[in-house]
């Protein structure tokens, strides 16, 4: 490893500016693997964990529990146990000396959504990366492509990711049709020939992973590998109370407690988060939408349709993740596909695993990409 490594403050999602230290996980002195988490920090919209990116020791402690910082500001000092302190000190003044923090015009030169014309419809998307088999990115009911803001970057090392808004979400249009699975599919594989995709790794996040598995089915060619996080398609289970509620709620006191089901730790439901949905179901068009997927996927407590026969018999790799304490769709679905596929259920986490784990998450999924 490089002897001094600076840790700073990340950027998680592209309207984040600066962070919060919530709390330090590895104590100056501690030694530290790479990959390991060493400091919890905040957004506006979730907390999350950030991992070393090289072994060493925990040195220097520069931000504290509670302080305010912006994106790319230092938090702290990772080491060799021989490095001198007073080249730490040197290092630490000379960072915090030169340290800028973004501007307007950094941020546009960032990668930033941009709209897609499937048909008669319009659909957003956001690229990160380039190269090796590209990878998409497809959030579940109610969501968007910010539901990847912990891993899109992560994911996009070596390979181009795209994450999408589907129909009746995000910045997409509200249109949804029939609000079946082959229509949603339908738009994800118009979306690869609007992209010039071949084939793409699909990524699939709760109704995202019953969308990506509708489009192995119809064009297996395309199709490298799936992974499947909380999906549904999976079995007949899912919380229709969660989905009833989530549609229904007519403002913020009614939205929180459906959000709160999605999260082992209920208590990552901030008022950003909670704001940012109820904008998002005001947007005209989203209730007839969300009324139709509703209305066609999830009926009487069951899901009306079940891929897992025919995704097990495709034979593509398959990487299934779930959060043991997911309150939508059950655990137990994990391991539906049998020996068919690798599947991984992370102790304590609910519904939005991804988020809430995501350093295990992205690891898991570069491992099985890679």
């Amino acid at each position: 490893m490089s002897e001094i490594t600076l840790v700073a403050m990340p950027k998680w999602g592209l309207s984040m500016e600066e962070g919060k230290v919530n709390c330090w996980l590895k104590q100056v002195g501690d030694a530290i693997a790479k990959g390991e988490e060493i400091i919890e920090v905040e957004s506006e919209k979730i907390a999350g964990a950030v991992e070393a990116a090289v072994g060493g020791v925990m040195r220097r402690h520069v931000a504290q529990a509670d302080d305010v910082v912006p994106v790319g500001a230092l938090l702290g000092v990772i080491a060799a146990a021989e490095v001198p302190d007073a080249e730490i000190d040197a290092v630490v003044a000379q960072a915090q000396a030169n340290f800028v923090p973004p501007s307007a015009a950094d941020e546009e030169t960032g990668p930033s959504p941009q709209k897609a014309a499937i048909g008669a419809r319009s659909v957003r998307y956001l690229k990160q990366g380039d190269g090796g088999v590209p990878a998409i990115l497809v959030h579940g009911f109610g969501g968007d492509l910010n539901n990847w803001l912990f891993n899109h970057e992560a994911l996009a090392g070596s390979r181009a990711v795209y994450a999408i808004d589907l129909p009746g979400h995000g910045e997409s249009t509200k249109d949804v049709g029939d609000g079946s699975l082959d229509t949603l599919a339908d738009v994800l594989l118009g979306f690869m020939d609007h992209a010039g995709i071949e084939r793409a790794s699909l990524i699939g996040h709760s109704m995202g992973a019953a969308v990506a598995m509708a489009a192995a089915l119809k064009a297996p060619d395309r199709v490298a590998s799936l992974t499947l996080i909380g999906a549904a398609g999976l079995g007949e289970t899912i919380n229709t109370d969660y989905i009833n509620g989530f549609v229904s709620a007519p403002n913020r006191n009614a939205i929180k407690p459906q959000l709160m089901m999605l999260f082992g730790d209920p208590t990552l439901v901030n008022r950003q988060l909670v704001e940012d949905i109820m904008k998002y179901k005001r947007l005209e068009g989203v209730d007839t939408a969300l009324r139709t997927l509703a209305g066609a996927l999830f009926v009487a407590g069951r899901q009306t349709t079940s891929l897992r026969d025919r995704v097990a018999a495709l034979g593509k790799p398959t990487l299934v993740i779930w959060g043991e304490a997911d309150q939508i769709i059950p655990a137990a679905h994990a391991s539906a596909l049998g020996d068919k596929a690798q599947v991984e259920v992370i102790a304590g986490k609910g519904h939005m695993v991804q988020m809430e784990a995501a350093n295990e998450v992205n690891q898991l999924i570069n491992r099985f990409l890679g």
